[in-house]
C-alpha cells in the first residue's frame, strides 16, 4: 500500500484518524497508531513485519543494557553487539546477492545465488534504530522503557517505508506528550494533499515520459538486446529530455513522500523535520547535499563522518572520511555497482570543491554556478538510473549524437510539443516560486487582495488538487514510489 493509492487515501488513513480522535489519552492514541502502523506494514510484508519487531526488540533491550551498564567497556560491548546485529541483518537481506554475484563472476562459485527478498523500508528503520541506540550510548537521550513505544517509533507508517529518517531524539517527547490543534491539522492536510498532487499529477507523468524517451525498466530486464537497440536509436534531444524527466521524477517522487509523511505527522501532533529544501536551486554540489535527502545526509555526517574524525585531522583524513561516507551512501541506495559509482561520482566533485573550487563558485555569477550544479546532477542521475553499466555509455554517447542518432525525431518532437505546458509546470514545481508567492500573500496587509486571495486559495486549492489527483489515480497502473526499493 502506498500513500498515493486510493485505498490509503479514502479508507486506511481516514479510519486511522477516526479511531485516533476517539481515544482520549495519549496511551490510547499511541496504541491506535501502533496497530495501524503494523497493519500498514503487514499489508505489503506479512512475514517481514516480524523482522521489524525483532530488530526493534533487540535495540530496545540493548539500549536498556547500555544505560544500566556500570562501565564504559560494557556499554561499548552492548553498542557493538547492537550495531553488528543491525548491520548483519541489513547486510544479509540487501547485499548477499550482490556479494555472491561478484564472487561468482570472479571464481565461478557458487553455482546458484539465492534470491532474497528485500524487506520494504529496511534501510530506513535500520538507520533509525541505529541512531537511537547510539544516542543512548552517547547519553543524548534516555532509553525508552516501554518496548511498544519504541516499536511505534520504528514502525510508524508515516515514515518507516521510505523516510524521512526520523531520529528518536526529535520525537521522544512527542511519543509520550503531544497536542493537536486545528491549525496544525489544517496545515498537515494541506501538506499531505500537496505531496499527493506532486506525486500523482507531476512525478508519475514525468516517470512515464522518461520511460518513453529512454527505455522502460521492464524492457531492460527482459531483453538487453532490444533495450540497447532502442536506446541507440533515440534522438539526442529525446535522451536529454528523458534524463531531465527522470531528474524531475526522482525529486518530486521522493519529496512528495516526505511531504505526505510530514503532513500526516502534523495531523496527530508529530513534527518531523524537513527532508528537502529545493535542491535543484543549489549553486554547488556541497549545497545540493545540504538540501537533498537532508535526514540521510545528516545521519552519515553525525554517525559516520564526524566519528571518523571529520575534517579535524588533516586533508588526507578528511578526504578519506568523505570517501567512506560516499561509498556507504552509494551502497545504502542499492546493492549494485552503479550506486557505488554514483556515490563516488559525487565524492569527486565534493573533493574538488573543498580543494578550492567552491570559492570560485561563490565569486562567479550565480547563473554559471547554478548551471554547473545542474550539469553535475544531471549526469549523476544517469549513473543512478541504469543498474546495468552497459546502458550508461550508450546514453551518454547518445546525448551528443555519437551513436549515429538524429538530433531529434518526429516522435520526440510531437511528445515535447504536446506536453509543453506540463513541462513548464514541472520545472516550476521544483523551485520555491510558489512558496514565496504564497508567503508574500499571507504576509500582506489584512484585507488586501493578496491576503484575501491567499485565504481563498488555501481552502479551494487543496480540494482541487485532491480531486484532480483522485482522477489521475483511478485506473492508473503507473504509480511507483521510487524509494520503496531502498
Amino acid at each position: 500500500m502506498v500513500f498515493s493509492s486510493l485505498l490509503f487515501i479514502y479508507a486506511f488513513l481516514p479510519i486511522c484518524l477516526i479511531f485516533y480522535s476517539l481515544m482520549k489519552g495519549i496511551n490510547g492514541k499511541n496504541i491506535v497508531l501502533l496497530i495501524f502502523s503494523l497493519l500498514f506494514y503487514t499489508w505489503g510484508e506479512p512475514v517481514y513485519v516480524l523482522l521489524l519487531i525483532f530488530m526493534t526488540f533487540w535495540d530496545w533491550f540493548s539500549a536498556l543494557l547500555i544505560e544500566k551498564a556500570e562501565s564504559r567497556s560494557k556499554q561499548k560491548f552492548w553498542l557493538a553487539l547492537s550495531v553488528i546485529v543491525n548491520l548483519g541483518l541489513i547486510g544479509y537481506f540487501k547485499y548477499t546477492g550482490f556479494v555472491l554475484g561478484n564472487i561468482q563472476s570472479i571464481f565461478g562459485i557458487p553455482e546458484i545465488i539465492p534470491e532474497i527478498a528485500l524487506p520494504i523500508g529496511i534501510s530506513f528503520y535500520t538507520f533509525q534504530l541505529l541512531s537511537y541506540v547510539i544516542d543512548v550510548y552517547r547519553k543524548e537521550v534516555p532509553a525508552q522503557k516501554n518496548f511498544f513505544w519504541l516499536l511505534l517509533y520504528s514502525s510508524l507508517f508515516y515514515q518507516c517505508i521510505a523516510g524521512p529518517i526520523v531520529r528518536y531524539s526529535d520525537v521522544q517527547r512527542e511519543i509520550n506528550e503531544r497536542k493537536v490543534n486545528l491549525s496544525e491539522v489544517a496545515t498537515g492536510v494541506t501538506r499531505f494533499v500537496t505531496g499527493l498532487g506532486k506525486k500523482a499529477l507531476i512525478a508519475n507523468v514525468c516517470g512515464s515520459l522518461s520511460d518513453r524517451l529512454l527505455v522502460s525498466d521492464a524492457l531492460m530486464s527482459s531483453s538487453f538486446e532490444n533495450a540497447i537497440a532502442e536506446l541507440t536509436g533515440r534522438s539526442a534531444i529525446g535522451l536529454w529530455f528523458g534524463v531531465l524527466f527522470y531528474m524531475l521524477q526522482i525529486y518530486l517522487d521522493f519529496s512528495a513522500y516526505s511531504d505526505m509523511a510530514i503532513g500526516m505527522g502534523l495531523m496527530v501532533g508529530f513534527h518531523f523535520k524537513e527532508n528537502f529544501e529545493y535542491p535543484y536551486i543549489a549553486k554547488s554540489v556541497t549545497d545540493f547535499w545540504r538540501r537533498w535527502h537532508i535526514s540521510l545526509s545528516s545521519f552519515f555526517r553525525d554517525y559516520v563522518y564526524i566519528p571518523l574524525g571529520g575534517n579535524r585531522k588533516g586533508k588526507f583524513n578528511t578526504y578519506r572520511n568523505l570517501f567512506v561516507v560516499w561509498l556507504l551512501t552509494g551502497l545504502w541506495h542499492g546493492a549494485s555497482w552503479n550506486f557505488v559509482l554514483w556515490g563516488l561520482f559525487f565524492f569527486i566533485f565534493l573533493v574538488i570543491e573543498k580543494i578550492g573550487f567552491l570559492k570560485i563558485l561563490e565569486k562567479i555569477p550565480a547563473f554559471f554556478s547554478h548551471l554547473y550544479l545542474l550539469i553535475v546532477v544531471f549526469f549523476g542521475w544517469i549513473l543512478f538510473r541504469f543498474s546495468d553499466f552497459r546502458f550508461i555509455p550508450v546514453v551518454i554517447k547518445g546525448l551528443f549524437g555519437l551513436n549515429g542518432n538524429a538530433l531529434i525525431d518526429f516522435e520526440t518532437q510531437t511528445l515535447l510539443i504536446g506536453n509543453i505546458i506540463f513541462i513548464i509546470i514541472a520545472l516550476f514545481s521544483v523551485t520555491p516560486i510558489v512558496r514565496r508567492f504564497s508567503f508574500a500573500c499571507r504576509m500582506s496587509e489584512k484585507g488586501s487582495f493578496p491576503s484575501v486571495l491567499y485565504k481563498i486559495l488555501s481552502i479551494v486549492l487543496p480540494l482541487v488538487i485532491l480531486f484532480l489527483s483522485t482522477l489521475a489515480l483511478v485506473g492508473d497502473s503507473y504509480n511507483p514510489f521510487l524509494y520503496f526499493q531502498f
